[in-house]
């Protein structure tokens, strides 16, 4: 094997640490994510709660 084709421990490590700092990146980003998709469902059901109050409200306004 030719000496260029040689890691040294040194070497590996740093490209582990690199592919830890990569993964570390991802799973923020998947993270933040999954936190916006949870926040939206939340509003989401909120507003549509607070439509079904309006509407009801409304109907009752009709009916006076």
């Amino acid at each position: 094997m030719p000496k260029n084709n040689k890691l040294s421990s040194k070497d590996l490590e740093n490209k582990v640490n690199l592919l830890i700092k990569r993964f570390d990146e991802q799973k923020g980003i998947i993270d933040s994510y999954i936190q916006r998709e949870r926040d939206w469902k939340k509003n989401k059901i909120l507003h549509k709660k607070e439509i079904a109050q309006l509407n009801k409200r409304l109907d009752k306004f009709k009916d006076e």
